[in-house]
């Protein structure tokens, strides 16, 4: 009978019970935070990796007599080059990108993980290099929209729902 008047004053596992309410909820966290890092970081990748494809294609050369949106550039493999450049940082796509090839995976099923569009700008609005052009601006557009591989998604967390997007637009001044 003194045992149970003493029980309900002993706190000698008190840490230890709190410790096992409180993990899980710190596990969650941190390896939340590692998740959401991981994806900050891929999305800050897959934007630099699109802006260096726009890049590119603003350099490409012109077309000697380029119809705006029709012909623009001189080679015919124009689109191929520039979705390289964007997935792998060379033009004829051998090169090992920052990311493997499983990571250029579509978000959407039947979907382009990166393409390629153009669009024209009136020229009058412009001045300097543009001026000599015998049309309208060309401005290419690079977009990327590509599924997020979660760190954690080999042991079963469903991320299908999360996209990489990113876009990045330059004017063609065929340099």
């Amino acid at each position: 009978m003194r045992t149970l008047r003493v029980l309900p004053a002993d706190h000698s596992g008190t840490a230890g019970v709190e410790m096992a309410m409180v993990a899980p909820l710190l596990i969650i966290l941190m390896f939340g935070s590692m998740e959401l890092g991981n994806y900050f970081l891929d999305q800050h990748a897959v934007a630099k990796q699109v802006h260096e494809g726009a890049r590119f294609a603003s350099r490409l050369t012109l077309a000697s007599s380029y119809n705006c949106p029709g012909t623009v550039f001189e080679d015919a493999s124009a689109t191929t080059k520039i979705v390289n450049v964007t997935k792998t940082g060379s033009v004829d796509g051998t090169a090992t990108g920052r990311f493997d090839s499983t990571f250029w995976a579509p978000c959407t099923a039947g979907g382009t993980p990166v393409t390629v569009t153009l669009r024209c700008v009136d020229k009058s609005l412009y001045s300097g290099v543009y001026t000599g052009l015998g049309g309208n601006i060309p401005v290419v557009k690079v977009s990327a929209n590509l599924a997020y591989p979660s760190l954690f998604g080999a042991l079963g967390f469903n991320s299908s729902a999360l996209c990489l997007r990113a876009d990045s637009e330059a004017a063609v001044a065929g340099l």
